[in-house]
């Protein structure tokens, strides 16, 4: 490996890392609140209060603009609200534990699509990474409890595919997005696009565009920055490694959250099974960053 692909892959890591940190934190801020709160919601409004205004000027003044990159983007939005309504419609069905890994299988589907669609080539490591990462995050979803999973598995395994479009996507339009100013911009018009589609949603089962009840306001906004910035930073580091392998890196933030869950929230049940599990994932991360 040469010193600049060195710095490059330290460059990922570091931003895929942040990314981690920001996507658990915000999480962990919406264990506790009530379902008709729409967390989610609020959070997404904070970013675009926030940082929306001045992301989206960046993107409008300062990428290479084309009708690849309006395509792009258009596909990026769509496969996105799906994401988010889909993996909405699979909690309501089955518990965050089972759900949300199921939901974060993509990498696998990924890599299909950037390898045999678009010929970015991933080395036979890299594979063995992504493959065994993602039979430890099925596994972990596999060992939760509760809800009625039939249900939920269609919806959490629509989200896996959003998320394997969008991510592809957005691989895609990383060359002309120069700065991560843009890269916030793009995250901007996709996160606009699926507040929309929930609020439409919330419209459907409340009568409501807003949701009756709000959290505090710090939380909500803070929340919101740590999303958009969780999602521009995985963006970012696609400038230097293969997208399949930057989304499958984040899944240490569901590593990192279970244990969190474990040590602090006292949440024990089938502990074993799901340390084991993890355990996996872990290997297949080391396989990733040695790739």
């Amino acid at each position: 490996m040469s010193r600049y692909t060195a710095q490059m892959n330290s460059t990922a890591l570091a931003a895929l890392a942040l990314s981690v940190l920001l996507h658990v934190a915000w999480n962990l801020m919406t264990r506790r609140t009530p379902p008709d709160v729409r967390f989610l919601w609020w959070a997404l409004l904070g970013y675009l209060l926030i940082i929306g205004p001045w992301s989206l000027a960046a993107l409008i003044l300062q990428a290479d603009w084309s009708w690849r990159l309006s395509g792009l983007l258009t596909i990026t939005c769509i496969a996105e609200a799906i994401y988010f309504l889909a993996l909405g419609r699979a909690y309501r069905h089955a518990p965050v534990p089972l759900v949300y890994p199921i939901a974060r299988s993509s990498p696998f589907l990924i890599a299909l699509w950037t390898v045999f669609f678009f010929g970015e080539p991933l080395s036979p490591l890299g594979w063995a990474g992504i493959v065994v990462c993602v039979i430890g995050v099925l596994w972990l979803g596999f060992s939760a409890r509760g809800g009625e999973p039939t249900r939920a598995l269609p919806w959490a395994l629509l989200a896996a595919f959003g998320t394997s479009v969008y991510s592809t996507s957005n691989k895609l339009a990383v060359p002309a997005l120069p700065n991560y100013a843009t890269d916030l911009g793009y995250v901007t018009v996709t996160i606009a696009v699926a507040w929309l589609a929930l609020s439409i949603e919330n419209r459907a089962h409340t009568g409501r565009f807003v949701p009756k009840r709000a959290p505090p306001p710090f939380k909500w906004i803070v929340a919101g920055l740590f999303i958009g910035n969780a999602y521009a930073l995985v963006i970012h580091a696609m400038q230097f490694i293969p997208a399949a392998y930057a989304v499958a890196i984040t899944n240490a933030g569901i590593v990192l959250a279970g244990v969190i869950a474990m040590v602090f929230f006292g949440e024990r049940q089938r502990w074993r099974t799901r340390l084991a599990a993890m355990i996996v994932i872990c290997a297949g991360l080391v396989l990733l960053i040695a790739a």
